[in-house]
C-alpha cells in the first residue's frame, strides 16, 4: 500500500474533540451563522469557523495531490475543499454577482450524497450511517455546511461591484487531490478519492 506520508497542506486548528458531537464521524463542528438550523451546532458569536479555514486555506491547498489527516475536523476540511473547488468551476462562467449567486443555490439544492452511498466523493473518509437519524443528521449537517460555504465564496469569488474576482476563479481549473488516494498516516487507511462515477 502507498503511503502518502507528508506534511504538505494546512490542517485544521479544530483538533479539540472533547465534547463534539459526531454523525459518521464527522464532527458537528459550531459554525458562525445567522441561520437557525435544527440539529446545528450554529454560534453567532463564533470569530473563526471550519468554514474560514476551508476558505482561508483553499488556493493553497487545491494544489496538493495528497492530504494527511490529522484530525476528524481535517476530513472536513477536505470534504469541504473538494466543494469549494466544484463551486468556483460552477461560478467560472458567471460574470455577474446575480449569476454567480443563481448558480451557487442550484448547486445548493443537489441531492447531498451520504457516506455509504453512491457517488459520495470520498468512500472512506467519513462511516456509513448507523441509523436514520444519524444520516439526517450527517445531511442536515452538511447542508448547512455547504449553504455557509457558497454564500461567503461569494463575498470573496466576486468585487463589491459585482465583477469576477479573477484571482479566486482562476482556481476552478484546479482539481483538487487529483483523484490520487490519501491517506490517514497514523492507522493506515487508504481513502479513494476518485470523484468518478
Amino acid at each position: 500500500m502507498v503511503i502518502w506520508n507528508s506534511d504538505m497542506g494546512y490542517h485544521s486548528s479544530f483538533v479539540e474533540e472533547e465534547g463534539v458531537r459526531k454523525a459518521c464521524g464527522c464532527p458537528l463542528l459550531p459554525l458562525k451563522s445567522h441561520r437557525n438550523e435544527p440539529d446545528s451546532d450554529a454560534e453567532q458569536d463564533a470569530t473563526s469557523d471550519i468554514v474560514d479555514e476551508a476558505i482561508t486555506f483553499f488556493r493553497a491547498n487545491v494544489f496538493f495531490k495528497n492530504f494527511d489527516y490529522k484530525s476528524s475536523a481535517d476530513k472536513l476540511l477536505i470534504y469541504l475543499t473538494l466543494y469549494i473547488n466544484l463551486a468556483l468551476k460552477r461560478l467560472e462562467g458567471c460574470r455577474t454577482l446575480a449569476e454567480g449567486k443563481k448558480s451557487i443555490i442550484n448547486l445548493g439544492l443537489e441531492k447531498i450524497v451520504i457516506p455509504g452511498e453512491a457517488g459520495f466523493p470520498f468512500p472512506g473518509l467519513f462511516a456509513s450511517p448507523k441509523s436514520q437519524q444519524e444520516a439526517e443528521q450527517f445531511k442536515n449537517y452538511i447542508k448547512q455546511l455547504r449553504e455557509e460555504t457558497s454564500e461567503r465564496l461569494l463575498n470573496v469569488a466576486y468585487r463589491p461591484n459585482g465583477t469576477p474576482n479573477k484571482w479566486w476563479l482562476a482556481f476552478a481549473k484546479r482539481s483538487f487531490l487529483s483523484s490520487r488516494p490519501v491517506v490517514h498516516a497514523e492507522e493506515d487507511i487508504e481513502i479513494n478519492t476518485s470523484t468518478e462515477e
